[in-house]
């Protein structure tokens, strides 16, 4: 069982017109994910960033990411930006709850490199989105060969919550019927 006070959750470059840009899962269904994702957080009080790749005019992020200034990076891992890495590194929550667009990017870029630096790493599926089906896959297999786990944003919050009658389950089956 996950406790909701190990983790941190990342949404990268969840941004207009690259969430629609992936083949792999359609916006729709990634809007919907990251909606339920943005409840969880708020119902399980998780800390989150929120990182995007530069682009012209600035990034504008979808609008089921929790609003929050974005930490705009200069290359493909939101470990690279330093200001990214000590938000997340002085929350002192080790699992880092990654979702985002590209996979085969910033998700496969963030996750290898927290991977490294010692903290445990979930990424929710759902909440992604690829470039190809193939690209994608082996962007999964090689975060699951160095020890990530790979999940979907039900199995995340039916791993935190196992109590579906208390206050805070009754809101958190209440977002994940949202995904149905």
């Amino acid at each position: 069982m996950l406790d909701p006070a190990s983790v941190h959750v990342v949404f990268a470059d969840l941004q207009d017109g690259i969430v629609d840009a992936g083949a792999t899962n359609p916006a729709s269904s990634i809007r919907r994910a990251v909606k339920v994702l943005n409840g969880l957080v708020a119902a399980l009080d998780i800390p989150f960033t929120v990182s995007a790749a530069p682009r012209p005019g600035g990034p504008v992020m979808i609008e089921e990411v929790p609003d929050s200034e974005p930490y705009v990076r200069t290359g493909p891992s939101c470990w690279d930006d330093a200001a990214w890495r000590e938000a997340v590194v002085s929350a002192g929550r080790p699992t880092l709850v990654i979702c985002g667009v590209t996979t085969e990017i910033v998700v496969l870029r963030t996750a290898l490199d927290a991977l490294t630096h010692g903290l445990d790493v979930q990424v929710l599926v759902d909440a992604c989105g690829g470039i190809t089906a193939r690209t994608e896959d082996a962007a999964l297999r090689q975060i699951e060969a160095a020890g990530g786990v790979v999940t979907s944003v039900a199995g995340f919050a039916a791993d935190m919550v196992r109590d579906f009658t208390t206050p805070t389950g009754r809101r958190v089956i209440a977002a994940l019927h949202q995904l149905v």
